[in-house]
């Protein structure tokens, strides 16, 4: 009677223990959860957003297409007020500090690219924004931020492999997903919701084949090549304010190539950004390049405020001693003939996507080593409304979309 008496006290006493471990176990999975909540809610509510859009095929050289939603601030604004960034190791060190607090390599980088981009209106005068970017097949993804404070909402198009994922292979594992946070630091064209648009377009300059990037040296802060498009998106509300944005930094080119931009409004206002230095023979040295601002109604080939073009060459008069060192020349006087003809109005935006698809890398007689267009976008500055084609499947349902800030 004892020994049995004696069991269901001791049976009780490790039951109650087993209850109290369970429920501490309990309350530090909850804490746990609640510090990396804490930590991570905007970078996992991220991830939780991206959507697979339109499938691959390799056959037609598509790479996926995915859409995200970015929560929060992405740290950018925590990015300009250390100075920026004079080289895409310490961008990356700054984004795998923050985004991951260390814990999972990012990586940011760029490559050649052969792009057409022109700006135009509809016939209701909508200000619109045209562009193509041509590479070779990669996965891509739309990008929406909506920072807040002071800085503005914005839809902008990024190139995956940049961040460090297979270009042969869908996005699917956690670590690929995690990776695409730091999508934010690499757009490659977009808008804001103050309908400001811009673009970035290699320009290859140096002597011959070589390229030399531009590296300016001040005592300015520094950006490199897509944190400048991206100090744009979140800041600028017109032309002007994003040319002096810009003005107030060095900038750096990525990827040991160069590039210039074009950036537009919704008042029609337009410009090419260039960072040059003599002539193209003698461009050798990315320290000495200045900014030098080509606006649409001063630009020699327009002369007009209703409409102007850029692919890859400098539009700064008298840099190149010959047309062959003009990249994209080709695609260039096509476009701005298209342009001519119709004094730059288009009927729609679909109208505007027409010309884009006329200088299309699967239709057009390649003048450089890109395989394919991977996306074709028109941005209405007006509207602030969008309209995406991917690898040139115009007009096809499931590889088109529209959306609106």
């Amino acid at each position: 009677m004892n020994e049995t008496a004696d069991k269901a006290p001791k049976k009780r006493s490790v039951k109650k223990i087993l209850l109290v471990c369970v429920a501490v176990l309990a309350a530090l999975l909850v804490l746990a959860a609640a510090v990396i909540w804490g930590i991570w809610h905007n970078e996992i509510s991220s991830v939780m957003s991206m959507e697979h859009k339109s499938a691959r095929n390799d056959d037609h050289l598509d790479g996926s297409v995915y859409e995200m939603h970015v929560s929060g601030g992405y740290y950018f604004d925590e990015y300009l007020e250390q100075g920026g960034a004079s080289n895409d190791g310490d961008l990356i060190d700054f984004i795998t500090g923050k985004i991951t607090k260390g814990l999972i390599d990012m990586s940011i980088s760029e490559s050649n690219i052969g792009c057409s981009s022109f700006t135009g209106q509809t016939q209701d005068g909508d200000r619109i924004f045209a562009r193509n970017y041509d590479f070779d097949k990669t996965n891509t993804c739309i990008v929406f931020t909506n920072p807040g404070g002071d800085r503005h909402a914005s839809v902008s198009t990024v190139d995956l492999q940049f961040l460090g994922i297979d270009q042969e292979a869908d996005v699917t594992s956690l670590m690929d997903k995690i990776k695409c946070l730091a999508a934010p630091y690499a757009p490659l064209d977009g808008m804001n919701d103050a309908g400001v648009s811009c673009g970035i377009y290699m320009t290859y300059q140096g002597p011959g084949d070589e390229a030399v990037a531009t590296d300016q040296n001040t005592d300015k802060p520094d950006l490199t090549s897509t944190t400048m498009l991206r100090l744009i998106l979140d800041y600028a509300d017109s032309v002007d304010e994003a040319i002096e944005l810009i003005s107030q930094y060095d900038l750096h080119d990525s990827a040991n190539t160069s590039y210039h931009y074009m950036v537009a409004d919704s008042t029609g206002k337009s410009a090419i950004l260039e960072w040059v230095g003599d002539s193209d023979a003698t461009d050798t040295d990315g320290s000495q390049r200045e900014l030098v601002i080509t606006y649409n109604d001063a630009d020699p080939a327009t002369e007009t405020s209703d409409y102007q073009c850029v692919t890859n060459y400098i539009v700064t008069p008298d840099y190149y001693d010959s047309e062959e060192d003009m990249k994209g020349l080709d695609r260039y006087e096509h476009i701005l003939s298209g342009l001519q003809e119709n004094e730059g109005i288009f009927a729609d935006e679909e109208d505007a996507m027409t010309l884009l698809s006329e200088v299309g890398r699967r239709s057009w007689d390649n003048d450089d080593k890109n395989g394919c267009t991977v996306h074709s976008v028109i941005y209405n500055l007006t509207d602030k409304t969008v309209l995406w084609t991917g690898n040139e499947h115009y007009q096809e349902d499931g590889y088109v979309f529209e959306y609106s800030l």
